[in-house]
């Protein structure tokens, strides 16, 4: 577990459910944060990402402030220690390090996990985003032109990555 502030970093479970959702549809509906159009239910959501680098932040009533969960970039051996996250933040809760507190819970898991690159493509219109990661050791690998398209508009998405300097 981390703390900041009024801010503690937990394993994210079960319990978080319906919060986790709700946050992920917020980030939907904002137009910023994905492809995606419509949260996943949770039986999705739990199938897709890693339990054991999945963690909320709660403050001190345990109301969940945001969340950031990790899947596999693939099944082949050779990308064992590659893998792709998301992290989303309450919109009233931005601003106050959350995110940041996130990142960090889960560079140190799939650090001892030697995991040695996390990676995430995130749209260039969401610099707070970018900024964050940048912040948590990530680079601009690139930028995927015309990746997808969203709401029929064709999107770019940057490639941000983080290469552990722990596992070798």
């Amino acid at each position: 577990m981390t703390a900041s502030l009024s801010t503690l970093v937990v394993p994210l479970t079960a319990e978080h459910a319906d919060q986790v959702i709700a946050i992920y549809q917020a980030g939907i509906d904002e137009g910023n944060a994905t492809f995606e159009t419509a949260a996943p239910t949770w039986e999705q959501f739990d199938a897709g990402k890693l339990p054991e680098h999945r963690f909320a932040a709660v403050n001190e009533t345990g109301r969940l402030l945001g969340w950031i969960a990790a899947s596999r970039v693939s099944e082949r051996s050779a990308y064992a220690g590659v893998i792709e996250h998301s992290v989303y933040v309450r919109p009233d809760a931005r601003g106050r390090s959350v995110a940041s507190a996130l990142l960090k819970a889960l560079v140190d898991s799939t650090e001892a996990a030697g995991i040695w690159t996390i990676q995430a493509g995130i749209f260039p219109e969401n610099t707070a985003s970018l900024a964050v990661h940048e912040r948590a050791g990530f680079r601009v690998i690139g930028t995927r032109e015309r990746i997808g398209r969203h709401h029929g508009v064709w999107r770019n998405v940057m490639l941000v990555e983080r290469r552990s300097p722990a596992v070798s």
